[in-house]
């Protein structure tokens, strides 16, 4: 079992726009993440912590201008918390080791998925490639990854 952390050389290695979204709760601006539109299958991973979160076979095109998906690879990997911030009540998703911002959960997602779609930012991520997944460590999700491209 692999051990997840808030590391700090990970912190420091963080271009301005990772570190303003993962670190100080920020969100990028819509349409504009690397991650949108790709379609590659793999999974995706704290930037800070390199625990797992998403699975391309769980990203879907929800049309908000932000990668969405439909639930986490891994549950115990992501922690919900209440959002009360800029005059709206939202539920707020950080990855639990890490404790980088994500984005939010919204219970707007398709209905026969199970009707979550969690909004994330792409500075809070990285992708690792379905065929690199075995050697970087995450082969134990490579059964959850399906060739969508």
């Amino acid at each position: 079992m692999s051990r997840y952390t808030k590391d700090p050389d990970a912190i420091a290695a963080l271009d301005p726009e990772e570190y303003r979204v993962t670190q100080q709760n920020g969100t990028e601006r819509p349409g504009t993440g690397k991650y949108l539109d790709n379609k590659e299958p793999g999974i995706y991973v704290d930037i800070v912590s390199g625990e797992p979160l998403f699975a391309s076979s769980d990203k879907y095109e929800s049309g908000c201008g932000w990668p969405s998906f439909t639930k986490p690879i891994e549950p115990a990997h992501v922690t919900e918390l209440r959002d009360l911030s800029h005059g709206m009540i939202r539920t707020e998703v950080r990855s639990t080791h890490g404790d980088s911002h994500l984005g939010h959960v919204f219970p707007d997602g398709p209905r026969d998925r199970g009707g979550l779609r969690y909004c994330i930012n792409s500075a809070s991520l990285r992708f690792v490639h379905r065929d690199d997944m075995e050697a970087e460590g995450y082969g134990d999700y490579l059964d959850q990854v399906e060739d969508i491209a």
